[in-house]
């Protein structure tokens, strides 16, 4: 059995450890609008199965539809004990896992849920072709984050981007890159969210 890809990267595991009691400070102001508008998309009529893969302390939770079936996975044991207190009146399921290598067979889910986790991964492509993979045909992501455009400079973000890859998220990822590894995949909305364009809300569909 091949190691999972995140063990590779121990110091990313110990950072966000000893983060998790700040994240919340650091990370819940700025990003309630963008997180509450992407997960609008989210249906209101009928239970469905959702992944919210790094659901990290759980900032999405309290803006999640209470009908549908809830599964959120985090890489971090600390940041899953935070997110359990946001649990509330939701049907959700806890997995310590890896969303560059998920725990579940193929086609299993309505929509995916990617806040704040293809950029933070070592292998961006690796969490959105896994995404894609879990995801039932005619399903819908949902992603939030920070990306750089294709072609962008952007110097002192890909300088940093070896140091804060390390402790905390990469700054150099460019979204339509990672998404030649999810061929299966269709855009249907990229929008700038925060940042100057920095952080965009995508919606994607797998077609039948």
């Amino acid at each position: 059995m091949n190691e999972q890809p995140y063990r590779q990267n121990p110091l990313l595991r110990m950072s966000y450890s000893l983060i998790a009691p700040l994240y919340d400070i650091i990370i819940e102001h700025p990003m309630r609008e963008a997180r509450k508008t992407s997960l609008a998309a989210l249906p209101t009529d009928a239970p469905k199965k959702v992944l919210i893969s790094g659901v990290g302390t759980g900032l999405d939770l309290p803006h999640l539809p209470t009908l549908h079936h809830y599964t959120a996975l985090d890489f971090n044991p600390a940041m899953l004990s935070r997110a359990k207190v946001r649990e509330e009146k939701l049907d959700v399921e806890f997995i310590l896992g890896d969303s560059m290598d998920l725990p579940f067979a193929d086609a299993q889910f309505d929509y995916v849920v990617l806040h704040l986790i293809v950029a933070v991964v070592p292998e961006p492509q690796k969490c959105l072709s896994e995404a894609a993979r879990v995801l039932k045909p005619g399903g819908t992501i949902l992603l939030f984050d920070k990306f750089l455009q294709p072609n962008q400079n952007a110097w002192l973000r890909r300088v940093l981007t070896p140091l804060s890859r390390r402790i905390a998220t990469r700054m150099d990822v460019v979204f339509e890159e990672a998404l030649r590894t999810a061929p299966t995949l269709e855009v249907v909305s990229n929008e700038g969210a925060l940042g100057g364009q920095w952080f965009r809300r995508i919606t994607l569909h797998k077609p039948q």
